[in-house]
Parts: C-alpha cells; sequence; structure tokens
C-alpha cells in the first residue's frame, strides 16, 4: 500500500513539474494514431522506445549542463570516438565487461576535459565544447582510418538487441539512468548546486562552494550519459562509425528545451527531458510512417525546437512581471 501511495505521489508532480511536455506528447500520440494506423501497434511503440533511448541517454547529461547555464556541443562526436575506441578493444579480444568500463571511463574523461577547460581555463562553454567537437571527431577518423569497426560477439549486441519482460534491454538501462539521474538531482548536494549554480553562479561562490569542482563533475558526467549511449548505439548496430552521432547534441539539445529545462539555467526537471526525448521521436516515427522526406522532418523538429524555446521565454517574462 505505501509503494502504491508514492508511485501516485511521484505521478503527481511528474503531472505537475512537466505538464505541458507530457500533454503535447499525448496529443502527438492521438494525432498519429488518428493519421495513420500503423503508428499505435505493440512492434511501432516497442521501436519508438528503443530508438528514443539512445537521445533519451545523452540528453541526461546534457540536462545537467543546461542547468548549469553551460551547454556541451561535443557529444555527437565523443559518442564516436567512444564507440569505435570500444568496438576496437572487443575485436581485440579485451573481455566485454573492461572493454565497456574503459568506453564509460573516457567519455567521462572527454567530459571531465571539458570541465576543467571552462572552469579552470575561464573559456565559454560553447567554444570548448566546440573545440572538442571537432577534436574527438578527428580522432575518431584518424584512428580507423576513415572507416567502421563491425562484427562483435553475441552477448555484447544482446545488450542492445535483448529484451526482458518484454521490453528491449536498452529502455531498462535507459529508465534505470533516469532514476538514477532524479535521485542525483532531488536527493544530492551535486543536484542542488547544479540547480543553484544555473539561478546564481556568483552567489554559490560567494556562499563557500566550490563551484569548479561541481561543474566539472557535471561536465563529466555529460560524457559519462554519452559514452553509454554510444555503447547502446555499437551494439544495436553491431558496428561502430566514426561519422557516428552528427547532430546528436542538437536532438539532445532540443530534448531538453523540449521538456521545459530553461537555456538560461536554473530551471527545468530530468523527466521533461524523458518526454522530450519521447516527443522527437514519436515526431520522427510519424513522420517516416506518412511517408515525409527527412529533410522535411529536420523542418519540422526545428520549428518544435523554436516553438519551445519561446514558450519559455514567455512563460519566464510572465514569472517576473
Amino acid at each position: 500500500m505505501g509503494d502504491a501511495i508514492r508511485f501516485l505521489r511521484f505521478v503527481s508532480r511528474l503531472f505537475k513539474r512537466n505538464g505541458g511536455p507530457l500533454a503535447g506528447l499525448i496529443v502527438l500520440c492521438l494525432l498519429l494514431s488518428i493519421a495513420t494506423p500503423h503508428f499505435f501497434t505493440s512492434s511501432n511503440l516497442t521501436n519508438v522506445a528503443q530508438q528514443a533511448s539512445v537521445n533519451a541517454i545523452v540528453s541526461i547529461g546534457m540536462t545537467f549542463v543546461i542547468l548549469t547555464a553551460g551547454i556541451d556541443l561535443s557529444v555527437g562526436s565523443v559518442l564516436a570516438l567512444v564507440g569505435v575506441v570500444l568496438a576496437s578493444l572487443l575485436r581485440a579480444g579485451l573481455p566485454m565487461p573492461l572493454a565497456v568500463g574503459i568506453a564509460l571511463a573516457g567519455g567521462f574523461g572527454c567530459g571531465t576535459v571539458n570541465g576543467v577547460l571552462v572552469c579552470w581555463g575561464r573559456l565559454p562553454p560553447f567554444i570548448v565544447t566546440l573545440g572538442m567537437m571537432s577534436m574527438a571527431r578527428g580522432g575518431a577518423l584518424v584512428y580507423t582510418g576513415g572507416r567502421p569497426i563491425s562484427g562483435f560477439e553475441e552477448p555484447f549486441r544482446h545488450l542492445a538487441q535483448g529484451t526482458w519482460f518484454g521490453l528491449p534491454i536498452p529502455v531498462w538501462i535507459m529508465i534505470g539512468l533516469y532514476g538514477a539521474a532524479h535521485t542525483l538531482l532531488s536527493r544530492t548536494s551535486l543536484g542542488r548546486y547544479t540547480y543553484a549554480i544555473g539561478g546564481n553562479e556568483t552567489a554559490v561562490r560567494l556562499s563557500g562552494v566550490n563551484v569548479h569542482v561541481y561543474k566539472t563533475l557535471i561536465y563529466g558526467l555529460s560524457g559519462f550519459t554519452t559514452a553509454a549511449a554510444a555503447v547502446l548505439l555499437t551494439a544495436r548496430l553491431n558496428s561502430a562509425s566514426p561519422l557516428a552521432g552528427i547532430n546528436y547534441e542538437l536532438d539532445a539539445i532540443a530534448a531538453t528545451v523540449i521538456g521545459g529545462t530553461s537555456l538560461m539555467g536554473g530551471e527545468g526537471h530530468i523527466m521533461g527531458t524523458l518526454i522530450g526525448a519521447f516527443i522527437i521521436q514519436v515526431l520522427r516515427n510519424g513522420l517516416n510512417l506518412l511517408n515525409i522526406t527527412s529533410n522535411f522532418q529536420n523542418i519540422v523538429i526545428g520549428a518544435v525546437i523554436v516553438a519551445a524555446a519561446l514558450l519559455d521565454t514567455y512563460l519566464k517574462s510572465r514569472r517576473k512581471s
């Protein structure tokens, strides 16, 4: 009984904090179910969840970064670099747990470098992560000679291609990571300072908090979640390409903004980001089912991002007045 009450309270808070994005997702699903009979099938919905999981996981770290009023443009390139390094380690015969651990550590390392340059180098996050985007992509291309690496053992492929209780394993991993991120943001000092830094970094620094350490950890977290997504993407495709992850930074930013996180920092909720990631994937899936070209899909998704940003600006101005 107690667990049921706690669950109902969680659902109530979810609707209260993310009512707009959640209502948008529900309306979008209803419209697509009317437009095409193929949308509301179990196989298609499972496919949507699996496809959304990669962007949703990348978006976890992006949410933390944007909450501090920062940005991380390097996630797509870091995903490619981590993927090809992981693939080469697996092809070299390294045990899967060790190879995956090295990949996750590598992603965390790339994010930490971003954080160090932003904090101790006093460089704008846009410039730092733009530089990392170029370096990581170049590193992936040099490392592989521009060629993909493919062909892995079944246990590794099972990470993304297997199911558990009817759901793909990546969906369960996504749920677990979002549960951990929710706990971090709501019940730890890292979460409290993430919001506080985005709200007023100077005040947090003057209160005696080592802002540099927390911001570096946050950028490291962005690299870690990107690496986790790289592991799942590599397992799902049974291949790692140095060209993987192109425009993933845009999808992650879009999911975060559509989910209600302010680009100005200090406001947002991790579950809103999850809803935002599903809105993007449902849009893509529905447009594919309606035989809409990919070029037009980019126009639609871009318009949704701009609309979400305009709504955020409008709501903030209303609250101030």
